[in-house]
């Protein structure tokens, strides 16, 4: 005690950060989904262990889409256990997609009244961050002003690279992974989705009829619809 009042004086002491309630319900209400975002996967791979285990390939290319579900349907075994099994695995699936799409609802209509609404909304600026993202990463890290520099937000999430130097030598190595799991999936993910190029046809404005989408942004999705530099660019 007497050497952490020294450290108090000598102003060498920093304090924690506590995030207050409604701070830390949304980061509940943010991590349940991504519980079910984690369920739902292992259900999948479970799904799929087993049309392996049954010699079962899908002949399209794999994904969950609307032809793969309808082969799933299609999908006839000898036996009565195993036609059980593939539907309880296929319920489950389900069931975690109507989950994951509550949670998903109460945050869109909950992070509107949040204190940190301004913060989400000005991430999702960001090329990569969508609604869940922005959400998910204030949530976990709540009040962005106790950085006082980039380098010690990603040390939070252990992003910065490892360090074992001595003397005059300096040697480095993968990132320390010591901080928010979280975090780090989520500006891992942020990332990966910022290195490809956007479909500006397959967003919301691409979305939009006709009448709704201004004539110069109409011309500016047939131009790149048409356009040959998007293949040189790739």
């Amino acid at each position: 005690s007497v050497t952490l009042a020294r450290l108090h004086r000598a102003g060498e002491l920093r304090a924690i950060y506590v995030p207050d309630d409604a701070d830390e319900a949304m980061r509940d209400l943010v991590r349940a989904r991504e519980d079910a975002v984690g369920m739902g996967t292992q259900a999948k791979y479970r799904l799929k262990a087993f049309l392996l285990r049954q010699g079962r390939h899908y002949p399209g290319r794999e994904g969950w889409t609307l032809p793969y579900r309808r082969w799933l349907t299609d999908l006839s075994f000898p036996t009565a256990p195993q036609h059980i099994t593939l539907q309880e695995y296929r319920d489950t699936i389900d069931e975690t997609e109507r989950r994951i799409a509550r949670l998903t609802e109460q945050l869109r209509h909950l992070a509107p009244t949040w204190r940190w609404a301004p913060v989400v909304a000005a991430l999702q600026a960001l090329r990569g961050v969508s609604f869940i993202t922005g959400v998910a990463l204030v949530a976990e890290l709540g009040d962005l002003t106790r950085f006082g520099h980039p380098r010690e937000l990603m040390a939070y999430p252990g992003l910065v690279p490892s360090e074992y130097s001595s003397g005059p030598s300096v040697r480095r190595g993968a990132i320390t992974k010591a901080g928010n799991p979280h975090v780090r999936r989520l500006l891992a993910e942020a990332a990966w989705a910022y290195q490809g190029i956007p479909r500006i046809a397959s967003g919301n404005l691409g979305e939009q009829t006709a009448g709704e989408v201004p004539r110069h942004c109409r011309r500016i999705l047939r131009f790149h619809r048409s356009s040959p530099t998007r293949q040189v660019v790739r």
